[in-house]
């Protein structure tokens, strides 16, 4: 779990809020920028393995939401919606997203408990083995 801000991998933007809502860039399994658990679910990587992982990656789009509008101003998260790359046939991404979940809950208690999307790929960036996105409603000063 991460307690800095990731830095985006690109040019974009690791939260916007508008509205009374924000939304995460997809987050992945880094830590001070690195990415630190790489692979394919069921190929190299274990679903313990991913269920770390995307527990890393929810904690990053926590902390998104926390650098933009502070944890007080977190009313709850919404949606959320992990990506898992995997092995053709494999079927345990909800197995895997508990791992998001759990960290979710974690780090927000029953804010933190959302309607959740778990969907199979074939590749994200810079070979991670999962992507999380985050939807919440927040308010702002």
């Amino acid at each position: 779990m991460s307690d800095t801000a990731v830095p985006p991998q690109g040019a974009y933007v690791p939260a916007v809020v508008h509205g009374g809502f924000a939304w995460t860039a997809g987050m992945t399994p880094r830590r001070h920028g690195e990415l630190v658990i790489s692979g394919v679910v069921g190929r190299n990587l274990d679903v313990a393995a991913a269920k770390e992982a995307a527990g890393l990656a929810a904690g990053n789009a926590v902390t998104a939401l926390v650098e933009a509008v502070g944890l007080a101003g977190i009313v709850r998260a919404l949606t959320m919606t992990v990506y898992v790359v995997a092995v053709d046939g494999f079927t345990a991404h909800s197995a895997v997203a508990d791992g998001a979940s759990a960290v979710l809950r974690e780090r927000l208690g029953e804010r933190g408990t959302v309607a959740r999307t778990a969907v199979g790929v074939k590749s994200l960036p810079s070979g991670a083995p999962v992507e999380v996105a985050l939807v919440a409603a927040v308010v702002t000063n």
